[in-house]
């Protein structure tokens, strides 16, 4: 991401459940009462994942509280939102999650200048021999970090 980019939220769940191979930055079609709640910070990327239908790029499951201010034009927090990417990349990404069984997933929420963009990962699933061994590298990682902090005091 460039320097003048703000991140607002990133889905640390992901990094947990799968590896991601390759990541895309999209730009996601909101209404005016999503922007003001997502500058307040109330959005949440969980459980949420994006699908391609009819050739086209959609995120769902992820949550934007209504605005707090708003009124009858808040929308439902969880509806399925379009992603904006050039055709040719929909149609790799379509072309990949159907024939190597990847998924799709949201890594991220930002803005960069005034618009809101998402990084859109291409990942594979990780087995549960796979977490273990990121937990066990972790947890060496961080008894070295904590040996080497002891010995410089």
């Amino acid at each position: 991401m460039a320097e003048n980019t703000k991140t607002i939220t990133t889905n640390k769940k992901a990094f947990h459940e799968y590896f991601v191979l390759e990541s895309f930055e999209a730009g996601i079609a909101l209404f005016g009462t999503e922007i003001k709640s997502i500058r307040n910070g109330n959005v949440n990327l969980k459980d949420a994942w994006c699908s391609i239908d009819d050739g086209e790029l959609f995120i769902k499951q992820m949550h934007i509280s209504p605005y707090e201010f708003g009124n009858i034009f808040n929308k439902d927090p969880i509806r399925p939102r379009k992603l904006l990417m050039h055709r040719r990349e929909i149609m790799r990404l379509l072309g990949q999650v159907k024939q190597q069984g990847l998924t799709l997933v949201p890594l991220s929420l930002y803005f960069k200048g005034s618009i809101v963009k998402v990084q859109v990962g291409l990942c594979k699933g990780k087995k549960l021999y796979d977490k273990r061994a990121d937990a066990a590298k972790k947890d060496a990682m961080r008894n070295i970090d904590r040996s080497l902090k002891e010995q410089n005091r």
